[in-house]
């Protein structure tokens, strides 16, 4: 037969183990958002940089051709 304290250990045991693999899931979908964010803000940067640079080119060659 199971004492009143183990039960009461059991059940603290039980809501630490949960309460610690709920955490870790929710870190894990934070991670996974952080890092879709930070990529998608590196692609607009990186498209931002490209358009920049394909308009210097068009306007050096608009003044060559001048």
């Amino acid at each position: 037969m199971v004492g009143e304290f183990e039960r009461k250990k059991d059940t603290v045991q039980e809501l630490t183990e949960s309460a610690a693999e709920r955490v870790g899931n929710i870190a894990k979908i934070i991670t996974g958002a952080v890092v879709g964010v930070a990529r998608e803000i590196g692609d607009g940067i990186t498209d931002a940089i490209e358009m920049r640079e394909a308009a210097r080119r068009a306007k050096s060659d608009d003044e060559e051709r001048e």
